[in-house]
């Protein structure tokens, strides 16, 4: 039976490898393997374990009951190799609220170590990233919550960190960011993006009221949803355009000191309640351009709040960090 969580609004079903192949899917033995030969298992994968049961679908729902998939570990203790399965078949990089839902699982098992850092490593199919893409995970308490620090790594900006093509470069409070003409010719209030690499693209479209940031809902019908589809998603899901290997799509608006409220539409999956990578893009591109100074961050999204730690040397953001918790569902 496939176990689901939850974190921040963001739902995963969680599965072992050999729960796949008890279904017949012909996942490989290892995750290196199964990432190479992708296309032969993961739509089979994905239709098994999150679709909606026969009239199980409440009304209004989207087109899944989770927003991914999260097979693993393939070992028995750290480092653990996972795969993180979008619904539309493709595989993810790094999903920070996946990541620390599959590290609640793992506890949940009796896997995670009480004490110190443990490796995760997700295992994708981009042929020009890292893979495996490592995490380190620490639980912890924060603000009296138990739950995991995620170490993100140091974040890379600009169009090249990305893989963005002809973008035309502009200001924004005095910083030099990216004016993505589909987005710009969508609203006008979506003229300033800052492209930010989490070991994941993203693209944060900085604006100036909280009325220019999207509801969930207006990303869902049908007009938009097909405009930031063919931004978003890669060909043959979409144009691929400015990014060819897709873009995780975010619009900020600085709320507060400190605070960040955000908006997400991810590639192969489309608008979400909360993701943890974007939260952590978000935060980085408000340091960037300077709405945020190094430290705590707050980023504000419909699923929840995602804190966020900015460590900075010399006038350089070297590392981010996400806390997350999960809960099972069912």
């Amino acid at each position: 039976m496939t176990k689901f969580y939850d974190a921040r609004g963001n739902n995963y079903g969680v599965v072992s490898p050999q729960q796949v192949r008890d279904h017949g899917i012909g996942l490989p033995q290892s995750a290196v393997q199964a990432a190479q030969a992708r296309e032969s298992w993961s739509t089979a994968a994905v239709h098994a374990f999150c679709a909606w049961a026969p009239d199980e679908a409440p009304p209004d729902a989207k087109a899944h009951r989770s927003d991914g998939l999260l097979i693993g570990p393939f070992q028995s203790e750290p480092p653990f190799d996972l795969l993180i399965v979008n619904t539309d078949g493709t595989l993810a990089e790094r999903s920070g609220n996946g990541l620390t839902i599959f590290s609640q699982a793992l506890q949940a098992q009796g896997l995670m170590p009480g004490a110190g850092e443990c490796v995760l490593q997700v295992h994708h199919d981009k042929p020009d990233g890292l893979s495996p893409l490592q995490t380190s995970v620490r639980a912890a308490e924060f603000d009296g919550v138990q739950g995991f620090w995620l170490d993100l790594g140091k974040p890379l900006f600009g169009a090249q960190a990305v893989g963005a093509q002809e973008v035309e470069s502009v200001m924004f409070n005095q910083c030099d960011v990216s004016r993505v003409a589909a987005l710009h010719q969508l609203n006008p209030a979506w003229g300033h993006s800052q492209f930010v690499s989490i070991g994941n693209p993203h693209c944060v479209t900085l604006v100036a009221g909280v009325e220019a940031l999207p509801g969930n809902s207006q990303m869902r019908a049908a007009a938009l949803s097909q405009s930031l589809t063919r931004i978003a998603y890669a060909a043959p899901g979409g144009a691929g355009v400015p990014c060819p290997r897709g873009v995780n799509l975010q619009w900020a608006w600085h709320e507060a000191e400190g605070r960040i409220a955000a908006r997400v539409f991810e590639r192969g999956e489309g608008p979400t309640a909360s993701s943890g990578t974007s939260a952590s893009a978000v935060a980085s591109a408000a340091w960037r351009v300077g709405w945020v100074q190094a430290g705590a961050v707050s980023v504000v999204m419909p699923g929840g709040t995602a804190p966020i730690l900015l460590e900075e040397e010399a006038g350089e953001l070297v590392r981010v960090r996400l806390f997350g918790t999960a809960r099972l569902v069912s």
